[in-house]
Formats: C-alpha cells, structure tokens, sequence
C-alpha cells in the first residue's frame, strides 16, 4: 500500500494520544469509517472522551466541526437551515445550519424526536441537503459521528432501523483501564485541559487533502473473490441464526467490503485478507440485527451472535 494512507493513521493517531489515552479500537474504527467515507455511531456512557476524540480529530484532519446537541425539542430545520426573508431587497437568504460542515457530531442522537432524526437521513446517505426544494451539496469530506448513552432511556427516542442502517459502524467506548485512567489524571494534574484544546501542541494533516487522496488509495484495495464469498457468507448467516428475527442486509455486505479495504489500507496492505474482514465483522454488523424477543430475554446480545457467526463459518485459504 503506498505509505500516503499508512504513514496518515500513524500521524493522526499520534497526535490524538496527546488528548485521548486508550481507546486504541475505537480511534482505529472511527478512522476506518472516515477512510471508508461512511459515519460513524459512538456508544459509550458519559465521560469517555466521546466528544473530545471527534472534536480532536477534526483538527487533525484540517477539517471544519460543528456540533449538535440532540434534545427534544429541536427541530429539522435546526439542521438542515432555513430560509430566511431579507426585509432590503425583499428577497429570502438561506441561512445555513450546522450541517454544512467536514465533520459533524451529532451528540446524544437518540434525545431527539424521528423526525429530526430523519433529517440526517437525505444528508448521510446523498451527501446534500433539500431545503424549500432546492439541493445543496454538502463537503466531500461531511461524515456524521453520533454518540449515543447506553444507560440512560428515559426520553430517549431509539433510533429508527433505517437509520441505523446507513451508519457504517456502531463503535464502543468502553471504561478506559486502570492504567489508562491513572494517566487521565495525571495529564490534569499537570495542567491538561480537555476545554482548552488550543493549548495543546497538535500538528495538524500538512495538506488539506491528505484524507480525500487517502481515500482514493482505499478504493483501489482490492478483495479477492474467494475473500468476498466469506464476507457474503458472515452476512447470509446473520439471516439464518435462530436467535436473529431480522438479519443484516445487502448494505452490510458492501459495509464488510469497504471498512476491510479501508482496514487494510491501515494495516499498509493493497489487498484484504480474511483476518481483515474478521476484524470489521462486530462494529460492521453488530446493529444491523434484530434478535428475537426470547434471545434478549437469555442475554443474548448482537455481539454474540456476530461472535458465533465468526467461528462456524469457514475461513478461506
């Protein structure tokens, strides 16, 4: 692979650890999404560094950030914007929401009513925006990351199937370790802080479109056909599994393609290997799933099934 993609990731990740201690899966997953040119749903409970990772990597990437918190009284043209009547020349200006963005954190989506969630939905899936009838186009570079808090459901809105659908990549952040937290503290303690990130020595990409050229080498990764059979595979079964009512779609397949190019390109491979595949497999599938009323009821979780689904099927050779 050439070094453009590899020798990226290495830069982004090291200035991001001068933020973000751990969460080494996570980062490499959210960049897998932003290679991958999908977005990207972030569940972790309050105070994992959710929004300061994405807020981060909005400047290392050299990319515009916008950020909305999600509650419920907020309204589509929130934002998507609207127009607006100009009383000096009796015309109406659009006034642009903070969706015209590179990089847009949609915090706490799951506070918000459907139909302002589906507000997003022409926006993540055609890259533009209708107001009033009119098109626009949003940045080449525009991905949605959405956080999400797993353990707080009251007046919370579950985010509709067909939504959840056009995100590439549900990704966990899980409670840091021991280690990893005692070197929180100790990066405050000694005068880091998360509200003053101008502080902090951050050496953003040197070009401004390094990430778009990246994904250019992404799309030229190839998957050999007998790779792209065990991918299909791992989705067909999610459609057979006693414990799934509804399995993945078709989309998942494409999704399992794209992130395992993408994962490749990191690991500075030009071709995708089954091990690249396997490793995509849980954040790729793992809320395209529906399981049956009587497997939650068990404890059985979409990461289990996902999980099982690994190691019946046969891996090429």
């Amino acid at each position: 692979m050439p070094e453009s993609v590899a020798s990226t990731v290495a830069h982004i990740r090291n200035e991001l650890q001068k933020v973000i201690v751990g969460q080494d899966d996570a980062i490499e997953q959210i960049l897998i999404a932003l290679l991958a040119e999908g977005h990207a749903l972030i569940e972790g409970v309050p105070g994992t560094a959710k929004t300061l990772t994405v807020k981060t990597l909005a400047r290392i990437i050299n990319a515009t950030f916008s950020r909305i918190q999600f509650t419920p009284d907020l309204m589509p043209s929130d934002i998507t914007g609207t127009n607006v009547f100009n009383i000096a020349n009796s015309s109406f200006n659009l006034r642009r929401g903070p969706i015209f963005t590179d990089i847009l954190l949609a915090d706490e989506i799951n506070r918000t009513p459907p139909k302002t969630q589906a507000a997003l939905l022409e926006a993540m899936e055609e890259r533009q925006v209708t107001i009033d009838g009119d098109a626009y186009p949003l940045s080449p570079v525009f991905t949605v990351l959405a956080t999400e808090n797993p353990i707080e459901y009251e007046g919370t809105y579950p985010l509709p199937e067909a939504q959840l659908d056009r995100f590439l990549l549900k990704i966990i952040l899980s409670y840091p370790s021991e280690d990893h937290e005692r070197e929180v503290l100790a990066r405050w303690d000694s005068g880091f802080n998360a509200k003053r990130l101008d502080q902090v020595d951050i050496q953003p990409l040197p070009e401004p479109d390094t990430l778009l050229r990246c994904r250019v080498e992404v799309a030229r990764s190839r998957m050999e056909p007998g790779v792209q059979h065990y991918a299909v595979d791992l989705v067909r079964r999610t459609r057979i599994h006693p414990f799934i009512y509804y399995g993945a779609s078709p989309r998942a397949s494409v999704a399992l393609l794209l992130c395992s190019k993408a994962l490749a390109a990191i690991r500075d491979r030009d071709f995708v290997t089954p091990d690249d595949v396997r490793d995509v497999a849980l954040p790729v599938l793992r809320h395209r799933l529906t399981l049956r009323a009587e497997a939650e009821l068990d404890g059985v979780t979409p990461d289990t099934v996902v999980t099982d689904i690994l190691k019946a099927a046969e891996v090429p050779r």
